[in-house]
Order: structure tokens, then C-alpha cells, then sequence
């Protein structure tokens, strides 16, 4: 059972419902999450404004891959759900290269980089070797891209943690991190 209210999307203040009906219209319905963040609408705009931001960057199948190897070392269950179903049906990735996402790799060289890279900003709290940039550069990204990596890592704890915090019901296909992956 959540810890903290999950409101109705008919429920939340004025503010919330214009973002809201964006994701509906978006994704076919309010995630969880969503209904949660809207508990401030001052944060749900933010963090609406944030992600949209980011959608521009690295891809979709990279941000997937990023916000599931984010996931798997948070623990997060709710974003594993979320992102190994959002990964397969609107990024286009393979239930292998998920398996390989939440372990911080990818069968893709470059998407490798990135993935490991992100897995290793998250595990680390940010406190990387200069090897682990230098690998990341060497993979072909740009010190934007750098940036752009740490930021969706950074998106991701901020849902992981609240998820976790309120003990989100997962309205996804229940991906468990204590899975083997």
C-alpha cells in the first residue's frame, strides 16, 4: 500500500491537470508516478519541464537504456517495471539488450559507453575516475553529451527514490530488481 497519496488524475489541483492530460495523451494513461509527483503540482511542472527538456538528447533507446541501468541500481521495481515495458514497446529494444541495460551494458558499443557510464554515475554518486570519462569521450560523446548522461541519471534517482519512498504501486508489467537479470 503507497505511503504517500496517489491522486486520482481527476483529483489534483488545477495546476496539475493540463501536465497530466499531456502524459495521457502521451502515453494512453497517468502512470502512477505521475499521479504521485502531482501531489505538487509546483514539482510535477518541474519535472515535466525536465524531462520534455531531455527527450531532445542521446536518443530514445539510449535514455531507455540509461533509465534502466539507473533502475537496477536503485532497486527500483517501479522503474524497472516502467522502463523494461516503455524499453520494449516505445524504444524499440529487445528483451536481451534490457537484460544487458540493467547490468550496465548494451550490445551496442557506443550505447555500451553510455549505459556504463550512467550505471557507474549512479552507483558512485557521482564520483567517478577519470578513466571512466575518458572512456566515455573515447566511445565518440561529447562533453555535452557527458552532461546530458548525468542529467538523465540525475532524472531518474529523483523518481527512483520517490517511488521508493512511497511505495508506489506498479502499474506496469512487475519487473522485480531482485530478478536475475
Amino acid at each position: 500500500m503507497p505511503r504517500i497519496a496517489i491522486p486520482m488524475h481527476d483529483d489534483p489541483s488545477h495546476a496539475s491537470r493540463p501536465v497530466l492530460d499531456a502524459i495521457r495523451d502521451n502515453l494512453g494513461f497517468v502512470p502512477n508516478v505521475f499521479r504521485l509527483i502531482a501531489n505538487s503540482p509546483e514539482v510535477l511542472t518541474c519535472f515535466a519541464a525536465f524531462q520534455a527538456g531531455l527527450a531532445g538528447t542521446l536518443g530514445a533507446k539510449t535514455r531507455a537504456r540509461i533509465a534502466l541501468a539507473v533502475a537496477q541500481v536503485n532497486g527500483s521495481d517501479y522503474y524497472l517495471s516502467a522502463h523494461s515495458y516503455l524499453g520494449l514497446n516505445r524504444a524499440g529494444l529487445s528483451a536481451e539488450e534490457i537484460k544487458l541495460n540493467r547490468h550496465g551494458a548494451s550490445g551496442d558499443t557506443r550505447a555500451h559507453a553510455a549505459v556504463d557510464f550512467a550505471a557507474k554515475v549512479a552507483r558512485e554518486r557521482g564520483r567517478v575516475r577519470g578513466i571512466d570519462i575518458a572512456r566515455v569521450r573515447e566511445a565518440g560523446f561529447s562533453d555535452a553529451e557527458v552532461v546530458e548522461i548525468v542529467a538523465l541519471v540525475a532524472e531518474n534517482v529523483f523518481t527512483n527514490f520517490l517511488n521508493e519512498v512511497a511505495r508506489t504501486e506498479i502499474d506496469f508489467p512487475v519487473v522485480a530488481a531482485c530478478e536475475a537479470a
